[in-house]
């Protein structure tokens, strides 16, 4: 009779804790529900109270705007040639701690007379290339299998030279707006006056030009072998055979091997065209940006910044006054 009495009383205490448990877990709630309750009528009971403190915040940040000089910078888009990305770099941390030094001889002598460096600064980063560079890579490993050829080595070169070499922005911050941009021109100015990288200019804009010389008058020479079979095709008397040629006392030539040599000496005269435009100078200068407003991101401006420094205290006092109240009532 005892051992069939056991099961029962075991599942009677089962039904007990099961009991306990919802009920912790309703007392929960409950509290959880008060808690919301409580926040919510703290702030009903002090809702004007912040929002005055709301409005007041605002009109010290209005009158603080109106107070402080407004930044301005000048962004300047550059691209290094000849490999000066480095010279580049150094020489504007070179700038930056002369301005911090405000070393007024050395802007002198670039030119750039400044009566104050307060606020002056220039910083220099990198522009990001979302473009995806898989076709690049492809088109420079199509090109890899004709390195055996003069022309497609230079071509592999200066491909690779325009994948390696990123633009930068520079960018100068000032206050007032007519002589940060002076500055701004002159020490671009000084960037580029480096002796040795305008060596390296000339002597890259010389070779360019030979080249364009030699390749224009490789061009006249082919012109005037398609001119003189031409001619001899007329008068009946060269002898073709599969589109080759035969001049007199002259080698077999292949006509369509002198079209497609004449269009890579044509492709190569419009590169050099267009490298010797790029490269005019150490730094090329792709875009000089125009003085304008520093915009800063709108949760760092004084019209968040300030209110929320006046509700912030005005909780840490009310916090302070309770914890006060439950000393005494201890």
């Amino acid at each position: 009779m005892a051992d069939q009495q056991t099961p029962k009383a075991t599942s009677s205490n089962d039904e007990i804790d099961l009991g306990q448990l919802f009920q912790m877990i309703g007392n929960g709630f409950n509290k959880l529900f008060n808690w919301f309750l409580g926040v919510f009528i703290y702030f009903k009971k002090n809702f004007f109270i912040l929002l005055a403190l709301v409005i007041v915040g605002g009109l010290i940040a209005l009158g603080l705007n109106q107070i402080i000089d407004k930044k301005l910078k000048t962004e300047v888009i550059v691209k290094p040639n000849l490999e000066s990305k480095g010279y580049l770099y150094d020489v504007v941390n070179e700038i930056q701690s002369k301005i911090k030094a405000n070393d007024t001889t050395f802007f002198s002598g670039i030119g750039a007379e400044v009566s104050s460096f307060k606020g002056y600064e220039i910083t220099i980063d990198q522009t990001l290339d979302k473009e995806k560079p898989d076709n690049d890579l492809e088109y420079l490993e199509l090109l890899e299998k004709f390195q055996d050829n003069g022309l497609v080595s230079d071509i592999i070169r200066t491909e690779i030279l325009n994948k390696s070499s990123l633009n930068h922005r520079i960018t100068f911050f000032y206050k007032d707006a007519i002589e940060g941009e002076r500055l701004s021109q002159k020490v671009m100015d000084y960037i580029n006056s480096n002796s040795y990288y305008n060596e390296l200019t000339q002597i890259y804009k010389k070779n360019a030009l030979e080249r364009i010389n030699q390749n224009e008058a490789l061009i006249s020479q082919i012109d005037e072998l398609i001119r003189r079979y031409a001619d001899k095709m007329t008068a009946e008397e060269s002898q073709v055979t599969e589109q080759r040629i035969v001049l007199d006392n002259e080698k077999e030539l292949d006509i369509a091997q002198l079209f497609e040599l004449k269009n890579d000496l044509i492709r190569d005269i419009e590169r050099k065209k267009i490298e010797l435009r790029e490269r005019k100078e150490a730094i090329s200068i792709i875009n000089f940006g125009k003085p304008h407003e520093v915009q800063k991101p709108f949760f760092s401006q004084n019209f968040v910044l300030i209110p929320l420094i006046l509700i912030a205290i005005y909780f840490f006092i009310d916090i302070i006054k309770f914890l006060n109240r439950k000393t005494k009532e201890i």
